[in-house]
């Protein structure tokens, strides 16, 4: 802005001819070391604002960022919660599947024409669950983990290297990522005394 902006400025404002003196309550000018110090303690006065707004600028952000992450946890956390309660009402109709391909003499007197196909929809539901991140529980002659698995009988066996682990699967157990959805029922080795 030249000084001929700020001299017009001033004549649109009707400022043109007047000074400001810094004076005490009644109205006398103040010394120039008066008004240095009345200066000082303004900027001091200022300086102090500033920091103030500052400081709460500062934590307001923080607080949003906070607010950002944990928003976004907790919808991470609801979705995660939504699927594993889809997934969980989607096992009984895996277990009949299961329970069907079982009794394995019934299902070889099925037609095998409906037999592929309906061998092809279960692959298809388990490739579904796979592409979800759900895997299933079902390994024998794994170590028994109680996070993984339902003891539901103990089977007698003199092979030490069986001990505790498990014989033989009785229902799939299921899990979502790292979390568990439902733990395999299972028979598990132990050792003769």
């Amino acid at each position: 802005m030249s000084t001929d902006d700020t001299k017009d400025i001033e004549n649109e404002d009707g400022f043109e001819d007047i000074n400001f003196v810094e004076s005490d309550e009644d109205g006398a000018a103040l010394p120039t070391k008066d008004v240095v110090k009345k200066l000082r303690e303004d900027l001091k006065k200022v300086r102090a604002e500033k920091e103030e707004y500052l400081t709460g600028w500062q934590r307001a952000k923080a607080d949003y960022v906070n607010l950002q992450k944990e928003m976004t946890e907790m919808r991470m956390s609801l979705t995660s919660l939504a699927k594993e309660k889809m997934i969980g009402n989607f096992l009984p109709a895996l277990d009949s599947f299961d329970m069907a391909f079982a009794n394995k003499e019934a299902w070889e007197k099925v037609d095998s024409n409906w037999r592929t196909g309906v061998e092809y929809i279960y692959q298809q539901f388990l490739r579904a669950l796979e592409e979800s991140g759900v895997t299933p529980i079902n390994q024998v002659g794994v170590p028994f983990d109680p996070s993984l698995h339902q003891a539901i009988e103990n089977v007698p066996t003199d092979d030490e290297s069986k001990d505790h682990t498990i014989a033989a699967v009785t229902q799939s157990g299921y899990k979502l990522a790292d979390r568990v959805i439902r733990p395999a029922r299972v028979n598990v080795w132990t050792l003769k005394k």
